[in-house]
């Protein structure tokens, strides 16, 4: 005679790892540079990424000062700082000057056509001599101070900065300037001859209306974390898009609605915190 299987007794219940995870030390090398890691945010404080730096430079200047600020906790972190903030100079550089020429000659070129001044150009040559010497196992990774990298780190800082030019100013009497560029846009016609088209595989008129859309609801309630990550994206398929554009008004009317985006989206680009 056949016989049911026993009931099965109960499962039992996971157990959960209670326990404080451990807290990162401080780097003892980093003695002296500041008091706490809530301090680090000081010694940063002045790097400042440019409103209109692409996501692409944007992306690596933070990191960069990031790093600094990291580096309470690991010493390299430091040294590593100044050599990411220059995939940011390179890109600059190349895009300004047109040219793929190696870091040494593109920084000795925005000298001799005076885009940076010799001092300047020195500061950013010794980084590269120093990311040079890392790639060689000639320096160490603990090459500099917190202190020292931030130096150098703002060198790169204030080169891009000159690099991208100053962005357009603000009205004269303290007027939102993304709110007047929305009002152009929004009066501006869509570009005849581009509905439908599509540039380095980003249909216009769909990233017309998706920016907008998020820079709208950007000046009249606030993007949530979701929309951001939405705008940015947008932000990156004008960045691929818009240089590949030939025709006069319709690149002044996609450069407008990258300038825009641009600034919603540095209105939720996190301080040094």
């Amino acid at each position: 005679m056949n016989s049911l299987p026993p009931t099965p007794g109960p499962l039992p219940l996971p157990t959960w790892d209670l326990r404080v995870p451990d807290l990162p030390t401080p780097d003892p090398r980093a003695w002296g540079t500041a008091p706490d890691f809530a301090a680090m945010r000081a010694l940063v404080a002045g790097l400042v990424v440019p409103g209109n730096a692409s996501m692409y430079v944007m992306s690596a200047l933070e990191t960069s000062r990031e790093l600094v600020r990291y580096s309470y906790y690991r010493y390299e972190f430091a040294t590593v700082a100044v050599v990411h903030s220059l995939f940011a100079l390179e890109h600059v550089l190349a895009e300004r000057l047109r040219s793929k020429a190696p870091l040494g000659e593109l920084i000795g070129r925005a000298a001799e056509e005076g885009l940076v001044t010799a001092g300047l150009a020195a500061e950013l040559d010794d980084c590269r001599l120093l990311r040079d010497g890392l790639g060689r196992g000639a320096r160490s990774s603990a090459a500099l101070t917190p202190t020292g990298a931030v130096a150098r780190v703002r060198a790169v800082f204030d080169a891009v900065s000159l690099l991208l030019g100053p962005p357009p100013a603000e009205e004269a009497e303290g007027g939102d300037r993304l709110a007047r560029l929305w009002e152009e846009h929004r009066r501006a016609p869509y570009p005849d001859g581009f509905r439908g088209v599509a540039v380095e595989g980003v249909e216009l008129i769909l990233l017309d209306a998706d920016t907008s859309v998020l820079v709208k609801l950007e000046l009249t309630d606030r993007l949530d974390g979701d929309r951001t990550a939405a705008l940015w994206a947008c932000i990156a398929a004008l960045d691929k898009a818009v240089p590949r554009i030939d025709e006069e008004y319709c690149a002044a009317y996609f450069r407008r609605l990258r300038t825009m985006a641009g600034l919603a989206a540095a209105r939720h680009v996190p301080a040094a915190t």
